[in-house]
């Protein structure tokens, strides 16, 4: 996992130098780099050239977290939240799988639950 951390603060020192250049548009710029890179990924699958795409995974990765830093720095999203929430939601629910829920069911209480909390928050 260090690995992770060190490509997300690389991220962040990319977020800061994208300040000063006119080609980025932040956050947009990299979910539509996602866009792309997700097609390289499919175009790659029936190659079976696992180097290429571990390097076409590591794309999207790189511009997932340039959002993620893109985001910290336009709407004041923070990283850490993005990871607890995404660890206790997906957690949840593989858990609930295991345990005989559906993933509908889960995913209908999770809804209820993020709406519940949005309204609290406003």
């Amino acid at each position: 996992m260090k690995e992770f951390e060190q490509l997300l603060k690389i991220a962040k020192r990319k977020t800061q130098l994208d300040k000063g250049n006119s080609w980025s548009n932040g956050a947009k710029t990299y979910l539509a780099g996602i866009k792309e890179e997700v097609d390289e990924v499919i175009e790659e699958l029936p190659k079976s050239r696992q180097c290429y795409l571990e390097d076409e995974l590591g794309d999207i990765l790189w511009d997932y977290l340039n959002v993620l830093s893109a985001l910290e720095d336009e709407k004041g999203i923070d990283t850490q939240a993005v990871l607890t929430r995404a660890c206790q939601k997906y957690e949840e629910r593989i858990s609930g799988i295991e345990s005989g829920k559906t993933w509908a069911d889960i995913k209908e209480k999770q809804k209820i639950a993020l709406a519940k909390e949005h309204s609290s928050n406003t």
